[in-house]
């Protein structure tokens, strides 16, 4: 699936790596159960390592190695499935990961908006041909009335700069 960054096709430079296989050079993508069975090994692993975090396990987990993680994947399986918002905003704002947040699975158009309010910043779409129609959405509203850590002006903080 094409990535999406920045509101662009980018290559994307992570393997994603199954269980049981050994690790290639380069920056790769392992699962949670690997990450967390084989943190040692993985620690003192030169490359980049991401991982996939399924969004029905807690990202406290997470916590302790989040200053080794250079991506972490949260995956959107269907589209009322929203648990990885959830998991985002806590990932930014709470444990205060500064790592790409990758937003895969059933990603859709109407909702990257938000996905990207909840702290994502990249993309798996279905196609490449998306990305302009991707980067429109993130332009198309400039006030929110429900700040979060992505910095956006609010309503409120609009308000009082007109006041003051």
């Amino acid at each position: 699936m094409p990535l999406v960054k920045s509101g662009a096709v980018a290559a994307d430079p992570f393997t994603a790596v199954a269980d049981g296989t050994p690790l290639p050079d380069g920056p790769v993508i392992v699962s949670a159960d690997r990450l967390l069975a084989e943190q040692g090994t993985l620690a003192a692993r030169n490359g980049e390592i991401g991982v996939a975090w399924p969004n029905g396990r807690d990202v406290a987990e997470l916590q302790p190695l989040l200053g080794r993680l250079s991506l972490v994947a949260l995956a959107f399986p269907k589209f009322r499935d929203g648990r990885a918002y959830s998991q985002a905003r806590l990932l930014r704002e709470r444990y205060g990961f500064k790592g790409e947040l990758r937003a895969t699975g059933n990603v859709l158009r109407d909702q990257l908006l938000m996905m990207a309010r909840a702290g994502f910043d990249g993309f798996e779409v279905e196609k490449a041909a998306d990305a302009a129609a991707f980067a429109q959405a993130l332009e198309s509203y400039s006030l929110f009335y429900q700040p979060t850590g992505d910095g956006r002006r609010t309503v409120a903080a609009a308000r009082r700069a007109a006041e003051g």
